[in-house]
């Protein structure tokens, strides 16, 4: 299984924990920095990009990244503008509901990709805000290191309060 054992159920509950309490700029750039810090410390040839809106307020490519990851970045970023959640979900529930994701959506799969990576930045309360969007790794790796980092993330923003 491609998408790592993961149910839309689950995927869905992830995006409600990992809502943050704000995204102004200097949140986009921590959290971009987080992953980068992440990637750097085990050596993955990662591009990172958040947005805020259609925004891109942080974007860098690492040591081993290769030059076709920013095409997948606008591709996993489309999905999330369009759906309102994570890359891994919308491919989840589309192989759960058995359906061809793109002919449903009316999205071309050259303009959109639903390959793990691409994580809703949700704020409480307003919704949909930005996105966390990482290539490099496999579709879960990628998916689980954006887990990490908005976790992380979370964690000092506690830690702060």
């Amino acid at each position: 299984m491609t998408t790592g054992g993961f149910t839309s159920e689950q995927l869905l509950r992830e995006e409600e924990v990992l809502a943050l309490p704000s995204l102004e700029l200097a949140d986009a750039v921590e959290i971009g920095e987080i992953a980068i810090g992440i990637a750097r410390k085990e050596s993955l040839g990662v591009s990172v990009e958040v947005r805020i809106g259609d925004w891109v307020v942080f974007h860098t490519a690492l040591p081993g990244s290769k030059p076709e990851q920013p095409g997948w970045i606008i591709r996993k970023a489309r999905v999330i503008a369009a759906k309102g959640h994570s890359t891994l979900y919308e491919r989840v529930k589309a192989e759960e509901e058995n359906i061809d994701w793109h002919a449903v959506n009316n999205l071309p799969e050259e303009t959109h990709a639903i390959h793990g990576g691409g994580l809703p930045l949700i704020v409480a309360g307003k919704g949909l805000q930005g996105a966390l969007l990482i290539s490099g790794l496999h579709q879960v790796d990628d998916h689980l290191l954006a887990v990490r980092v908005i976790t992380e993330f979370l964690a000092r923003k506690g830690e702060n309060e």
